[in-house]
C-alpha cells in the first residue's frame, strides 16, 4: 500500500465519491466530502459538473481504485500486468488480485477499520497466516490461509478498539471469522465480491491503449 501522508478527504473530494479511507469517520458527521462535495483546491466549485474527457475518465477510474487499495502505480501496473496473463477476465482477475492482498483481507475480516490501519497492524507485525508472521501488506493470500491476530498484539488497545468496533456480520463472503481473533479464506473473489462501485473497464482500456 502507498503511503498516503496528506489528507485522505481530499482524495474522496477530488475523485467525486466517498472511498472510505478514514473508516468510521467517513459514515459520520465530520465527514469533509459530505461539507464540501466538490474536488479540493480553489477552483473546485468551478470543477464540478465539467465535462471529462474518455481518457480524464479511465485516469479517474484507475486513480480511485487505486486509492481504494492504497497501491502506488508500479505495483498497480503490476497488478495488471498479472491479471492480463491469467486465463478469464482481466478486469475481474485485477480486482481479484487487489482483493487479496493481505492488508485488504485484514480490513475485509474485520480487524482495522481502514485499510490504512491495515496496513499498520501487517507492517507492525501483529498479523500472522498460517501461523507465520508476516509484515508485508501486498502478501497474496490463498485458498484455505488461516489469517489470524498474533497472540501478543491480542492485548493491544489499537488492535482490540478496532476489532470490537467492526460487527462480524460485516466480514465479506469469501472469508469466515471463526473467532474474534482468527479468519480463514474459505473462498478466492469474485467480482461480485467487490463492494465499492468500480467500473474495472475503463482501468483495462487505460493500460491496454
Amino acid at each position: 500500500m502507498a503511503r498516503q501522508t496528506g489528507s485522505k478527504c481530499r482524495l474522496c473530494r477530488r475523485e467525486g465519491e466517498k472511498l472510505f479511507l478514514k473508516g468510521e469517520r467517513c459514515t459520520g458527521s465530520k465527514c469533509a466530502y459530505d461539507k464540501r462535495p466538490y474536488p479540493p483546491g480553489v477552483h473546485g466549485l468551478r470543477k464540478k459538473g465539467r465535462k471529462t474527457s474518455i481518457y480524464g475518465t479511465q485516469l479517474r477510474e484507475k486513480q480511485k481504485v487505486k486509492r481504494i487499495y492504497g497501491v502506488a502505480e508500479r505495483q498497480f501496473r503490476r497488478y495488471y500486468l498479472m491479471a492480463s496473463r491469467m486465463p478469464g477476465n482481466t478486469g475481474e482477475n485485477f480486482l481479484s488480485l487487489l482483493e487479496r492482498r493481505l492488508d485488504n483481507v485484514v480490513f475485509r475480516l474485520g480487524f482495522a477499520r481502514s485499510r490504512y490501519q491495515a496496513r499498520q497492524f501487517v507492517s507492525h507485525g501483529h498479523i500472522r497466516v498460517n501461523d507465520r508472521k508476516v509484515n508485508v501488506p501486498s502478501y497474496t493470500v490463498r485458498k484455505g490461509d488461516r489469517v489470524s491476530v498474533d497472540e501478543d498484539s491480542i492485548s493491544n488497545p489499537e488492535v482490540v478498539a478496532a476489532v470490537e468496533s467492526v460487527s462480524s456480520s460485516a466480514v465479506a463472503s469469501w472469508l469466515s471469522r471463526t473467532e474474534p481473533f482468527v479468519g480463514t479464506v474459505t473462498e478466492l473473489p469474485t467480482r461480485i465480491d467487490v463492494t465499492h462501485p468500480i467500473t474495472e473497464r475503463h482501468i483495462v482500456e487505460f493500460y491496454s491503449r
